[in-house]
């Protein structure tokens, strides 16, 4: 009889929510706005990238919206070729690939995070001048134009499973 009288109240309590109109979400529920932030964060600017990185520096802020944060950075080329510090620029393209793919629209945000990424490599050779800075222009054109022909391939995206 007790166990009757527990599964009734257990039943009661459930139902009420719904009685009055509650729709129930799951605890682990991403925010609504998942999407604009993901977007804020994957934009061509500096401010975007500025907003990223304080972001990435304080992930425990931004737990309930469930982002990969993680990254193999730069892949299987150098992170800081020549001595160009790309490590960073690498590790937003990742954020925005991981995320994107994770919400199934990646080819529809694929072209504007391959820009963001050499936006972001034009804005590490900035610091330069002269022949360095050609040469960081170089390897930034080399780098945007590995990701813009072969970002959708399946040994890319392999690689970055076995690092992540």
């Amino acid at each position: 009889m007790r166990s009757r009288r527990v599964t009734s109240s257990l039943a009661a309590a459930l139902a009420l929510p719904l009685a009055l109109g509650l729709a129930a979400s799951p605890a682990n529920a991403a925010p609504a706005d998942k999407p604009q932030v993901l977007s804020n964060f994957t934009q061509t600017s500096a401010s975007s990238y500025n907003v990223w990185a304080a972001a990435r520096d304080n992930q425990g802020s931004w737990s309930a919206y469930g982002f990969d944060w993680s990254t193999d950075y730069c892949t299987t080329s150098p992170d800081n070729p020549f001595g160009f510090p790309f490590q960073n620029a690498c590790a937003r393209h990742d954020f925005g690939y991981r995320n994107y793919k994770a919400a199934g629209t990646f080819s529809s945000n694929k072209a504007r995070l391959d820009d963001a990424f050499y936006a972001d490599l034009k804005r590490v050779c900035s610091a330069y001048s002269g022949v360095k800075k050609t040469s960081c222009d170089a390897a930034a054109w080399t780098y945007y134009q590995a990701v813009d022909k072969f970002g959708f391939s399946a040994a890319v995206d392999a690689a970055a499973d076995t690092r992540a």
